[in-house]
């Protein structure tokens, strides 16, 4: 249901801004895809960076986990700032942070200038991911709001998928310091299209700038079974792909061997398959609920943890590692869309805070597993246990979330594409 069907007494609305189902879908996507893109485009400069630096493989780490910490932290106030004072000047000084701190990580002179940069760019980074989903919930519910993410979802992968490839490829011919150089400019893409392309979805309300208010929202979300084990099954699916770019590069690079770049051309097996799912779960939605192809996700996601599993018993190879990971990545695909939908369906008044909760989970999920990770003297046996918890909470929780279906979002009819039944409220007893 779009955002012109909506009863307009809610004050967090703004009047319809007019913007189409692709404009929405392809601003949202780009939002959602600088942080991948900055995690992915560095991902193969890092041997390098320990070269240059001479440093140590722990310090390097640090560049990655604090990119994690400042993406995942900093979504906690990008949302309810983009409540408050709209949408636009939030994702644009976000962006501008994001560019900055590019430039900074550009020149850094030492490792620890390097670490705070990219601290500074994932708090920049973050603005993409809550901004993005609160922006489809200001305008599109149910199915119509599921089509809008699988299509993010899409656009998503492909930008990811490249990502290691052009970086491996810069790194090799322009040195690790051009990553920055294309971050930087995607940093300015960003903002341009902001500027001319996107209209303004909520109506800015400063007396919303409130910690207690702001507490209280959180609260609301925390303590709301619906809201956790939604956004606990988004963590246990797309986490594991925050956690993975903390293992892989150890794994494929180092114990097997690969170049920078034939590390990135080894990725596009993670994104590839991720893509595939996007492509075929968009076709089945035509005839299935997006709520009804849940489960099969979930099932590809338990069998690419079982896969990974066996990497404790078999020898170590490119296949053994990667096809496991793309199974889990697969069904990803197919659980993404409607969760999310569902997860912020009940909010719409602090959409921006419920996205930034949401993401906050799932990028809080792969930081702790990220630095567990950390802990193991073998990559292998890290991503072996690991990666296979996440996957159990993900289908633990939405086992949860099924148990108590008086909770969730009304799920359409087969084929419909619609929002919930007149008169009938998206809202659980006693939230917001």
């Amino acid at each position: 249901m779009s955002i012109a069907n909506i009863t307009s007494h809610d004050p967090a609305r703004a009047t319809p801004a007019e913007m189409s189902f692709r404009r929405v879908s392809l601003i949202g996507a780009l939002f959602i895809a600088t942080g991948p893109i900055a995690m992915s485009l560095y991902t193969p400069a890092m041997a390098e960076v320990v070269a240059a630096y001479g440093t140590s493989n722990a310090l390097v780490k640090m560049t990655l986990t604090l990119y994690f910490a400042g993406f995942a932290c900093a979504q906690l106030i990008a949302g309810p700032l983009s409540d408050a004072l709209g949408r636009r000047p939030v994702i644009i000084g976000f962006m501008l942070t994001f560019a900055v701190a590019s430039l900074l990580a550009l020149v850094a002179p030492t490792i620890e200038t390097l670490i705070a940069a990219r601290f500074m760019q994932g708090v920049g980074a973050s603005a993409g991911v809550a901004i993005s989903r609160a922006l489809v919930r200001d305008m599109f519910e149910g199915d119509e709001s599921s089509r809008i993410m699988n299509l993010m979802g899409i656009i998503l992968a492909v930008a990811p998928a490249l990502a290691p490839t052009v970086g491996g490829v810069l790194v090799t011919h322009a040195g690790w310091r051009s990553v920055f150089v294309a971050m930087t400019l995607f940093g300015a893409a960003v903002i341009a299209v902001t500027l001319w392309g996107m209209r303004e979805t909520v109506i800015p309300d400063r007396s919303r700038l409130n910690l207690g208010d702001l507490g209280r929202s959180y609260v609301t979300l925390a303590l709301n079974r619906h809201f956790m084990t939604t956004s606990m099954t988004i963590a246990g699916s797309i986490g594991a792909i925050y956690a993975l770019a903390t293992i892989l590069p150890f794994i494929l690079m180092q114990r097997l061997g690969l170049s920078p770049t034939e590390f990135g051309m080894g990725m596009l097996l993670q994104s590839g398959s991720f893509l595939a799912g996007s492509l075929v779960f968009r076709q089945l939605m035509y005839r299935y609920s997006a709520y009804r192809l849940v489960v099969p996700g979930l099932v590809f996601i338990a069998l690419g943890s079982g896969l990974v599993l066996t990497l404790l018993v078999v020898e170590l190879t490119f296949l053994r590692v990667m096809l496991p990971v793309a199974v889990y990545t697969f069904g990803i695909a197919f659980v993404m869309p409607a969760m999310s939908t569902a997860a912020l369906a009940p909010f719409p008044r602090i959409a921006g805070a419920a996205s930034s909760l949401m993401g906050f989970l799932q990028m809080g999920a792969g930081l702790l597993v990220g630095s567990l990770a950390a802990l193991f003297d073998d990559p292998v046996i890290a991503l072996a246990v690991l990666i296979p918890m996440m996957g159990l909470v993900a289908c633990l929780s939405y086992i949860i979330y099924r148990r108590h279906p008086h909770l969730a979002e009304p799920e359409p009819r087969r084929g419909a594409i619609s929002g919930p039944p007149a008169g009938r409220s998206l809202m659980p007893p006693g939230d917001d």
